[in-house]
């Protein structure tokens, strides 16, 4: 008899895809920091444009163009719905960046993982281990300090968790591979885009291309930049579950947070500093019980699996 199939190995596949997401993710407020010279708005528009460019490019290359031809309509409502979320998420992430609230955009990343397991949990059905749940908690704990710490509604950091928890339950339940699916967003998304920046050209409101050749090729690489991250969570997300996926999302706000405090100084009270710490001892919490669960999982299936593969032993 074959040895049956293990899935760690989908699982290593989808975890690394996972940590380059968001590491890459949080090493957003570096380059979308040289965009201020044009409107949040204006870079939205350039970044689904050119992403969808790429994409497309990407998909000829690879001869997938048509199967983008066969799509039901249940399909493209799933993927209309993708690009409306992470439209959202981008142009607000934008905003935080230009407007000196890199941090807060941290905050928002930080909350986006509970999300995701609450909606993991409710919708997926994934079940919670004892180190998750632990795990959470301190989570939870960390993000109510760190909202308490502003004194206001954290508005960036809520619609930056809502969104992108969102886009992840349609990349989750979308019958496409990353590819096709990141194309197909584009091709949704880019008619709108397109429209506002003819009307902003028009209207001699376009400040992207007026500043020099430099700043062009900047807005240009924002095909690059988005696309390839998102590749890598879109593989992510078919591969390895949805509470798993959420923990991961607190490298992004860790990278992000960092580059607030040590390269834009931005604000950082102790109070902060003690929901970061927290956050970070929420993933150990987490790592560890991983761990143990895989060790566990070794012990249990690996003499079965050797009986299976040779009986003769």
């Amino acid at each position: 008899m074959q040895r049956q199939s293990s899935p760690r190995p989908t699982t290593t596949v989808g975890t690394a895809a996972g940590v380059g997401a968001y590491g890459l993710w949080g090493l957003f407020p570096a380059y979308f920091g040289l965009l201020s010279f044009a409107g949040a708005l204006e870079v939205l528009a350039h970044r689904i444009v050119w992403t969808l460019v790429l994409m497309t490019v990407v998909m000829a290359v690879l001869g997938r163009l048509g199967t983008l031809r066969g799509l039901s309509l249940r399909t493209w409502a799933v993927v209309a719905s993708a690009s409306a979320f992470i439209a959202i998420n981008w142009g607000t992430y934008i905003y935080a960046v230009s407007s000196g609230r890199v941090v807060e955009a941290a905050l928002g990343y930080f909350v986006n993982p509970l999300v995701s397991v609450l909606l993991g949990v409710v919708i997926f059905r994934e079940r919670l281990a004892r180190s998750q749940i632990a795990a959470l908690a301190l989570a939870a704990i960390a993000v109510v300090v760190l909202t308490i710490d502003y004194g206001r509604p954290p508005v960036v950091a809520l619609t930056l968790a809502l969104s992108f928890a969102c886009y992840g339950v349609m990349k989750k339940i979308v019958p496409l591979e990353p590819t096709t699916s990141l194309t197909a967003e584009g091709l949704v998304a880019a008619p709108v885009a397109v429209v506002f920046l003819v009307w902003l050209g028009v209207s001699g409101g376009a400040g992207a291309f007026s500043e020099g050749p430099w700043h062009a090729a900047l807005l240009l690489t924002a095909g690059p930049v988005t696309a390839v991250p998102l590749l890598l969570f879109g593989v992510a997300a078919q591969k390895i579950p949805l509470v798993t996926l959420g923990l991961l999302q607190y490298l992004t706000p860790g990278l992000q947070m960092a580059w607030g405090v040590l390269v834009l100084h931005e604000d950082m009270p102790a109070s902060r500093w003690v929901g970061f710490a927290l956050i970070w001892c929420a993933l150990v919490v987490f790592t560890v019980g991983s761990i143990r669960r895989m060790r566990s999982h070794r012990v249990a299936t690996v003499p079965a699996e050797a009986v299976v593969a040779d009986p003769g032993r």
